[in-house]
């Protein structure tokens, strides 16, 4: 079969002939249809952190069908359109994962492949209302998006809440989400277009970061915000912590901009704030997260669509910043 490998000789990541996987017990062989990138794969190849002397073929997000499933497997699942969850060995009722946790794609072989063995645990059928390249963009980012908004900031529909980065696949995930709670939703982005299609998918306003006055901004259309959702860090933290009201959270999920610099805690024990980290989430969450996407009826920004042999040019796209919306692959 063919599938994008990185080889961590030289952190370079190439399509190669590779065998289709064996079935285990307990596993189906999935034929990838679409798949989409996040910085779960970029970083790798950006940090050149050694993870083992193998190749590995990366990738946590996928969508397709089950043409083949092994002993024990539920043959009900055969032929099935499924989309895979990535968050691996988090059980169901965990609120924090253990030691074994992945994430699917690095170091497990994942999804930049046209087939891949996976436990049956880990496959759930497709809303109705997405076709391949749709569902292959739910997965990661959306059950951070939901993980992230619920279960650690425990949105209601008061919440006025501010999401920065606006344009990656968590933000406007949890963009979405939120919209649908009727909560007031603000946005940050470097770039004034992006804010404005935000604010066309039902954002109330934003600011672009990169302007010096851009707290003052947000706090001439609000009062300040009960849940912020940052995928940033860097030096913008700080501010972040003068938006957030006191008593109120914010939830951390990536670091695009980089490390936090020193600040002055003061301003957390005086306003009490919870900061709060998060990463994808357990497969409740996961399935409670697909049931809300078909119930809204939600459906992903895409941003771009590239052949599988494109693969590089896609991830030019990602490692650009320029995108609004996910990046998939089709296969």
């Amino acid at each position: 079969m063919k599938a994008a490998v990185l080889d961590q000789s030289d952190f370079s990541i190439r399509i190669e002939e590779v065998p289709i996987p064996e079935i285990k017990a307990g596993q189906v062989l999935v034929k990838i249809k679409a798949a989409s990138l996040n910085h779960h794969e970029l970083w790798p190849m950006q940090e050149k952190n050694q993870f083992a002397d193998f190749k590995i073929i990366p990738g946590a997000d996928g969508a397709g069908d089950v043409v083949d499933i092994g002993p024990d497997a539920d043959s009900a699942w055969l032929h099935k359109r499924v989309v895979i969850n990535p968050s691996l060995n988090w059980d169901k009722k965990q609120k924090d994962f253990e030691n074994d946790f992945e994430i699917l794609g690095y170091p497990m072989h994942g999804t930049f492949a046209e087939y891949i063995a996976i436990d049956e645990r880990y496959i759930y059928e497709i809303p109705a209302h997405l076709n391949y390249e749709e569902a292959a963009a739910v997965p990661l980012a959306g059950l951070t998006a939901y993980r992230a908004l619920f279960s650690r900031g425990q949105l209601n529909r008061k919440s006025t809440i501010l999401i920065t980065g606006i344009g990656g696949g968590v933000a406007l995930w949890a963009l979405a989400f939120a919209l649908k709670m009727n909560s007031r939703v603000y946005v940050t982005s470097g770039q004034d277009d992006k804010i404005q299609k935000a604010i066309i998918a039902g954002a109330s306003g934003g600011a672009n970061y990169k302007s010096l006055n851009w707290k003052k901004e947000l706090f001439d259309q609000t009062e300040g915000f009960d849940l912020i959702l940052d995928g940033a860090a860097g030096t913008g933290f700080e501010v972040l912590l003068h938006l957030v009201k006191a008593g109120g959270k914010i939830i951390s999920f990536g670091r695009t901009a980089g490390s936090i610099p020193s600040f002055n805690p003061k301003l957390i024990f005086l306003k009490q704030i919870t900061i709060m980290g998060t990463t994808m989430g357990n497969d409740d969450e996961f399935k409670n997260m697909l049931y809300y996407v078909l119930y809204h009826q939600l459906r992903p920004i895409i941003d771009s669509v590239y052949a599988f042999d494109d693969i590089q040019a896609a991830f030019e796209r990602m490692e650009s910043g320029e995108q609004f919306g996910k990046i998939v692959l089709r296969m």
